[in-house]
């Protein structure tokens, strides 16, 4: 199986499925979701790991109030969706086994601790935790390769942590993302697939939240190596993420596309050399002369 760090030094596109919160808590909602994903033929599985009293208060407010949701709070939230070590060691396992390659989001230093000790790869940095310094220290003490959302940050704030994550030799990839949910197309800024490899000297990707399987497809026309997008069983679901996610079916399209793209991409054509220049189908298909009344020997 591939490494992340061979997808960032290689061509083909590494096609990540995220679940995130779709588990809604439930563990074995979350092995069902690993299931679903290996039979997409995605390269990775990624999860978010929160751990309530690491990174939040018992008056941690919602800042947009959910609709039909029981917790209290943001606190009750994310406790309800913690998961104990041995589940989240049950979880790679599982992601393992099917030949997957197991990520998750870090939201805290313990949660870090955590997905270390379990070995997971490589750091998946969310949008909202690129100016998070001590905790993004602490992970690239690890050596390992680091995959990074842009979205809520501005230019200066991603270009200092990529001068830091290329002072400690760390491989790394920058996804363009939109924090917005569904993000529309006049939101998805493409453009900024060049930006990020001219500026960094990168490998480039999307973290799209479009709920589409397009801006994916373009951004592999124009050469990026990574694609991060949301999956759910169903887009009318409950759930923060639902509405911008793919549904299996999609997911399935996505990757057939991808791989029919980059077959394409790696078997440029010479127009004199091709196959219908010449042979049967030429002389099928062009045109002969006969006569078309009887002529004088």
């Amino acid at each position: 199986m591939k490494t992340i760090a061979d997808f960032i030094d290689g061509d083909e596109c590494l096609i990540i499925a995220e679940i995130a919160q779709a588990h809604e808590g439930s563990v074995g909602i979350a092995h069902s979701y690993i299931d679903a994903v290996a039979g997409t033929g995605a390269h990775a599985v990624k999860f978010q790991t929160h751990i309530a009293e690491a990174e939040s208060t018992h008056e941690d407010r919602w800042r947009v109030e959910p609709k039909y949701i029981n917790d209290k709070n943001r606190f009750d939230y994310w406790k309800r969706m913690e998961f104990t070590p041995e589940q989240w060691s049950g979880l790679k396992h599982h992601a393992e086994e099917k030949g997957l390659i197991f990520l998750s989001s870090a939201f805290s230093h313990e949660a870090v601790e955590l997905l270390e000790k379990l070995g997971m790869q490589a750091w998946k940095i969310a949008s909202g935790e690129i100016s998070n310094d001590p905790m993004n220290e602490v992970m690239m003490k690890t050596g390992k390769p680091f995959l990074i959302s842009s979205g809520m940050s501005d230019m200066d704030e991603l270009e200092r942590l990529v001068n830091k994550i290329k002072q400690n030799k760390n491989p790394f990839a920058v996804l363009q993302c939109t924090s917005s949910y569904p993000t529309k197309p006049e939101e998805v800024g493409i453009n900024m697939l060049e930006v990020y490899k001219e500026k960094f000297n990168c490998k480039v990707g999307l973290s799209d939240h479009s709920g589409t399987i397009y801006p994916s497809l373009a951004g592999v026309v124009m050469g990026m190596n990574v694609v991060e997008v949301h999956v759910t069983f169903n887009k009318q679901m409950f759930g923060f993420d639902a509405v911008a996610s793919l549904s299996f079916e999609e997911m399935k399209q996505l990757v057939d596309g991808i791989q029919f793209i980059e077959k394409m991409k790696a078997n440029p054509m010479e127009k004199n050399s091709f196959s219908q220049t010449k042979g049967e189908l030429r002389n099928l298909f062009t045109k002969s002369i006969v006569a078309a009344k009887n002529l004088t020997k």
